[in-house]
C-alpha cells in the first residue's frame, strides 16, 4: 500500500463554511461554504482572481484560514496541521516543481517525505500515464508547462490520498494530459476520496466533476450539477453568473 486507505468513517471529504482569507485589507476569499463526500469530484469554476486557488491553498495547508471552519477527511486544518496534510494530495496553480530534480528525483523525495513503502511501481506508472517515462531522469528545469503541470499532478495521486486537490490541471495541458488527469480523478473517486479540481475551463470542469461551485471575487455564487453546466445553456448560464 503506498498511501492511507480513505476511512470508511469519515462523511465528508472536504467540509468548508464561512471561509475568509484576508492578505492585509485585501480579502481574497469572502465567506465561501464547500461540501465535497467521498467519491465526489466537485469543480471550482471562474475567472481569475476569484479565489479559486487561495480556497484549495487552505484546504492544503498553504494559506491559514483567517475565519471560517475547514476541515478535510475529518481533519481540522488549523487545529491539525499535520494530521490534515497527511490526508491530501495537492497540486498548486504554479510552482511546487525543483528545478535541478528529475521527476524521478520528485518522486523518490515525495515518498520518503510520506514515509511510502512500495511506492515504484505506482510512480513508474503514474509516469508512463502521463508521458512522462522517457524523461523521467532529465532535470525539469527544461520542462515546458505542460509537462510540469502533468507531473504536479503525478506528484498530487502518488500516495493515493483521501483528498485530492488539483488547481488549474489542464492549464496548458495537451489531449493526452488531459485524458490521463480524467484517469487519475477517476481513480481517486473510486478508491472513495474526495476530490475538488480548481479551473477556468468549463468544458473540461463539467466532463470529470458531477458538480460546480462557481465563484466570483471570492464569492461562491452557486453550486449547480455538471449537467446544469453542459453545453450551451450551460455556457448561457455560466455567463449569467458572472454577470
Amino acid at each position: 500500500m503506498t498511501g492511507r486507505e480513505p476511512s470508511s468513517t469519515v462523511a465528508t471529504a472536504v467540509d468548508v463554511a464561512g471561509l475568509h482569507v484576508r492578505f492585509g485589507t485585501v480579502e481574497a476569499v469572502a465567506g465561501v461554504d464547500l461540501r465535497a463526500e467521498p467519491g465526489q469530484a466537485l469543480a471550482l469554476l471562474g475567472r481569475n482572481g476569484a479565489g479559486k486557488s487561495t480556497t484549495m491553498r487552505v484546504l492544503a495547508g498553504v494559506v491559514p484560514p483567517s475565519e471560517g471552519r475547514v476541515e478535510v477527511a475529518g481533519h481540522d486544518v488549523r487545529a491539525e496541521p499535520l494530521e490534515a496534510k497527511r490526508v491530501v494530495g495537492y497540486c498548486p496553480d504554479v510552482g511546487g516543481l525543483v528545478p535541478r530534480a528529475t521527476p524521478w528525483e520528485h518522486l523518490q523525495l515525495s515518498a520518503r517525505l510520506r514515509r511510502l513503502d512500495g511506492w515504484e511501481a505506482r510512480g513508474r506508472a503514474l509516469l508512463e500515464q502521463f508521458d512522462l517515462g522517457a524523461v523521467a531522469h532529465r532535470v525539469t528545469a527544461g520542462f515546458s508547462h505542460g509537462m510540469g503541470r502533468r507531473l504536479s499532478v503525478v506528484l498530487a495521486a502518488l500516495h493515493e490520498p483521501e483528498v485530492l486537490l488539483l488547481d488549474e490541471p489542464f492549464d496548458g495541458v495537451d489531449p493526452l494530459g488531459v485524458e490521463a488527469t480524467f484517469g487519475v480523478i477517476e481513480d481517486a473517486r473510486a478508491r472513495g476520496a474526495g476530490v475538488l479540481v480548481s479551473t477556468h475551463l468549463r468544458d473540461l470542469a463539467v466532463q470529470v466533476c458531477a458538480e460546480v461551485a462557481v465563484l466570483r471575487g471570492g464569492v461562491r455564487l452557486a453550486t449547480v450539477s455538471a449537467e446544469f453546466m453542459t453545453g450551451d445553456e450551460g455556457a448561457r448560464a455560466y455567463r449569467a453568473l458572472l454577470a
